[in-house]
């Protein structure tokens, strides 16, 4: 029942509103009380002094009693609403116009009438209802027989008990019924006012709920196809803001799926490719060393040589496999991080070149080091730039036809220092190009061969670094690899 938030408003809006009514109830019934007794006090606040006066209560100075007996008796039955009480100066009552059984207080607090006296604006005033001990009422009241030579005081109680019972049974009947109604009506027109305002509220709430669960019910993999953008432009309140961030988060989370899919079906195929490349040369090495040791009594130590020579090739490129693969998993993983240092890139490059000399002659390739030597200082890790450069190279080497040109040029571009390395050999079909640098990735065209996973790695390498590494092919035949590298930026020492 209250599972909405709409009904849980509407619940909260009926309980504040009945709360409101009952506490206007009772301010206003004690407002209106006060707000009667300061008019029946103003009123007749010199009501005493004009009975004293009018009917000739006080005679030669002295206060007529039998004068005074007959008001008594008078006001009984002409305004039974009103007492009357003879005071001493102590507070005590000497006599009374009420009826006798329910006089309950012998002497009354003076404090009131004095205070009263001395200022006759002052209203409401309380004084002691000697019906009762403890209940208060407005009175009026005048020294007698005279303010300049007091005996007493006339104390005249202007709500006494036939007030309060026909203020009681007035109360009881249709002033409350009127008041019951007056407040019954209004919360039911605030009430009704506050439900449609809530409706407006959480209209657009209870879309953007209906959105989410569309989106929750779907595979997640596409963006909602009605978003709170095309229904709410414009950005007005928390709950645009709201419904805008469902709809970036919606698409983020979409991406993300994607991104997750594509990378669980390269996770599947590079798995199926690295047992692939693994068992390969494993296949290899154990048949050859099986038949080493199935033949070796039929075989000449020459060829017991080169059977032990080709596992163990097979083996050192296994070795290297894992190696390559294990370097990757610590790049991805962040695990292995760079240290940069400020170095010449040039120097770097040419001691690289020297020590793939050896290699290039062995496969009758000419390596040559070319370009502008006078370069920005790089700012990467050196052993990690070594690393790049070592595989861009051995590939080049690995893929030139004898008889080829492998080129290594320095230089730099917009200030930035870089390496390219340019071979002769087949070039990459532009169709394999945006793979190239994916591991295990074989292109379509045995000319491509198998990258292995040193590109990955180079790749991997240049991107921690914040460097780039892109390839192209050359218009006149082989593939060209280049490599830029961060700029040192020397930072002027702090005073």
């Amino acid at each position: 029942m209250l599972k909405t938030l709409y009904t849980r408003l509407a619940a909260g809006l009926f309980v504040l509103l009945l709360a409101v009514g009952l506490l206007y109830t009772f301010i206003s019934l004690y407002s209106l009380r006060e707000y009667s007794a300061s008019v029946n006090q103003e009123l007749h606040r010199d009501l005493a002094r004009n009975l004293v006066s009018d009917r000739n209560l006080v005679s030669e100075g002295q206060l007529d009693r039998s004068a005074l007996e007959e008001l008594f008796a008078l006001y009984m039955t002409i305004n039974p609403s009103i007492e009357i009480y003879l005071l001493d100066l102590d507070g005590t009552i000497l006599s009374y116009s009420a009826d006798p059984a329910k006089i309950k207080r012998k002497q009354v607090s003076l404090e009131p009438l004095r205070r009263l006296l001395e200022d006759m604006n002052r209203y409401p005033v309380l004084g002691d209802d000697p019906r009762s001990h403890d209940r208060q009422k407005v009175f009026s009241v005048t020294p007698v027989p005279s303010e300049e030579n007091p005996d007493g005081y006339l104390y005249v109680v202007l709500r006494g008990e036939e007030y309060d019972a026909a203020e009681t049974m007035a109360r009881g009947g249709r002033v409350l019924a009127l008041s019951a109604w007056a407040l019954l009506v209004s919360l039911a027109v605030v009430l009704v006012a506050g439900l449609a305002i809530f409706r407006l509220l959480t209209r657009r709430l209870t879309d953007l709920t209906r959105l989410v669960e569309a989106f929750e019910n779907s595979d997640m993999s596409r963006k909602p196809p009605v978003t709170w953008r095309d229904k709410r432009p414009v950005v007005r309140d928390e709950i645009d803001y709201l419904g805008v961030t469902f709809d970036e988060m919606a698409r983020r989370i979409a991406s993300q799926i994607e991104q997750l899919t594509e990378k669980d079906a390269q996770r599947r195929q590079l798995v199926a490719q690295v047992s692939h490349d693994l068992r390969t040369p494993l296949a290899s090495m154990q048949g050859y060393i099986e038949s080493l040791k199935l033949r070796r009594d039929r075989l000449s130590p020459q060829e017991q040589d080169r059977l032990l020579d080709i596992a163990l090739k097979e083996g050192r490129h296994l070795s290297r496999l894992v190696d390559e693969l294990f370097e990757l998993a610590a790049l991805e993983a962040r695990e292995k991080q760079p240290v940069p240092e400020p170095f010449p890139l040039a120097e770097l490059v040419h001691d690289v070149v020297q020590k793939h000399g050896q290699a290039a002659r062995d496969s009758q390739l000419e390596l040559t080091l070319s370009g502008d030597p006078d370069l920005p200082t790089a700012y990467a890790d050196l052993a990690m730039t070594e690393r790049v450069l070592d595989n861009l190279i051995g590939n080049a080497i690995a893929y030139s036809p004898a008889g080829g040109h492998i080129e290594v040029v320095v230089g730099q571009e917009g200030g930035v220092p870089g390496v390219c390395v340019h071979d002769t050999g087949p070039g990459i079909p532009e169709q394999d190009l945006p793979h190239i640098f994916e591991p295990f990735y074989r292109g379509a065209s045995s000319g491509a061969g198998h990258a292995g996973l040193g590109l990955a790695i180079a790749r991997r390498i240049m991107a921690l670094q914040g460097g780039d590494i892109r390839v192209e092919n050359r218009a006149a035949g082989g593939a060209s690899f280049c490599i830029l590298l961060p700029v040192y930026i020397p930072t002027e020492p702090s005073l």
